[in-house]
């Protein structure tokens, strides 16, 4: 944990904090490399996970989960960051845990929580959220992937792209047009992987976050019953809205945690090389580059910390969590990008941590929201 506790987190959450990193650094992180390459999660860590009760903590034990806060969830997924698995273990845990089984835990019937959220809990099922399409990205009101209603209830036709979990997701939430054009025509659909005529397409090639699996989906005609809608119909825009506020949060934890990583990372390397007959560090550019980017990892933190404490009071607003994921992960870019240049040529190979980071906080910038429209919300509440 930090050397200054945070003021959200107490001795409950500091003692998980460190049972999480030793579990982590026993089961996941010896496997870390070969997710890389791979390009996905093994499925059986997911079950040790859920086993360890890093699935689903915030979700009720009547429904399979840990029963436990938000703040629980929050300090499982800064560990995962901090043993450097975010792109990987933590986004796939983000996606489905943290968003999918919130969304079914806010909006889904008692038959939908029994069926889907226990076996999320457990690692068994995996969830995915298909917002994106090849031709529509932040512009959600304009999505083209249609259901049409039938007797018992809807056919389901189109394309989504950029999808996390793709490949390895049972339960999709597809955001679909049901309805006419805006807002209000866009309804959220429950879609089993097994079902007929929906088909993953090809495991996407990343810049970064190569043990993610995030893929192209494809729906053909495929029969969603009446059942299997998520909350109302033509409520999935504001029901999107709404549960992104957290998604954003989730963003902003790692970009902080990422750029604490950064500057310790770049600190021991600039202790430990030498040039020109000295260390880096003794080198007034490396004071002054690593005091710069201490300074906005802590600022970031504190900033963070105190929007975490409205959360958890239940006051946090979308605006301002707009902020947090619009500022944090500008910031993470610039101050990897500083602490990435110390590092001269090694940086640039991806078996240093820092290249990694460097690669992985562009993504930030662009997933859960643009920063770009990031701006548009915070410009509309002025």
């Amino acid at each position: 944990m930090s050397p200054e506790r945070s003021p959200w987190i107490d001795e409950e959450l500091t003692m998980l904090g460190d049972q999480v990193a030793r579990f982590l650094a026993a089961e996941f992180t010896p496997s870390a490399d070969r997710w890389e390459r791979q390009g996905v999660v093994d499925r059986a860590a997911w079950v040790k996970a859920g086993e360890a009760g890093l699935l689903c903590a915030s979700i009720p034990a009547e429904y399979g989960g840990v029963g436990a806060t938000l703040a629980h969830e929050a300090v499982i997924i800064q560990e995962i960051a901090r043993a450097g698995l975010g792109s990987s273990v933590g986004v796939g845990l983000m996606i489905s845990c943290s968003i999918v089984a919130h969304y079914v835990l806010a909006y889904g019937s008692e038959t939908q929580k029994h069926r889907w959220l226990p076996a999320m809990a457990t690692g068994e099922v995996l969830g995915a959220i298909a917002m994106t399409e090849p031709g529509t990205g932040s512009d959600l009101q304009n999505i083209r992937t249609r259901a049409v209603k039938v007797e018992g209830g809807w056919r389901l036709s189109g394309q989504k792209t950029f999808i996390s979990n793709g490949q390895s997701a049972d339960l999709i939430i597809v955001v679909t047009r049901t309805g006419d054009a805006g807002g209000k025509g866009i309804s959220l659909l429950l879609v089993d992987a097994t079902a007929k005529g929906f088909q993953r397409g090809r495991k996407l090639e990343k810049l970064g976050m190569h043990g993610q699996d995030t893929s192209e989906l494809f729906f053909e005609d495929v029969f969603v019953a009446d059942g299997d809608v998520l909350g109302e119909v033509g409520g999935g825009f504001a029901q999107l809205m709404h549960q992104l506020a957290w998604e954003r949060m989730v963003i902003a934890l790692d970009a902080v945690v990422n750029m604490e990583r950064a500057v310790a990372l770049t600190t021991l390397y600039a202790r430990e090389r030498n040039a020109f007959g000295k260390s880096l560090m003794e080198f007034q550019n490396t004071q002054f580059v690593l005091a710069g980017c201490a300074t906005e990892a802590t600022v970031a933190r504190a900033f963070w910390d105190s929007l975490m404490v409205r959360l958890l009071a239940g006051n946090l607003d979308a605006v301002t969590a707009a902020k947090a994921k619009l500022w944090t992960t500008d910031t993470q870019f610039k101050v990897i990008d500083a602490c990435q240049q110390l590092f001269g040529g090694y940086g640039y190979m991806t078996e240093y941590p820092i290249a990694r980071l460097f690669a992985e906080a562009r993504a930030s910038r662009v997933y859960g929201g643009t920063n770009e429209i990031m701006k548009l919300i915070i410009a509309r509440a002025l």
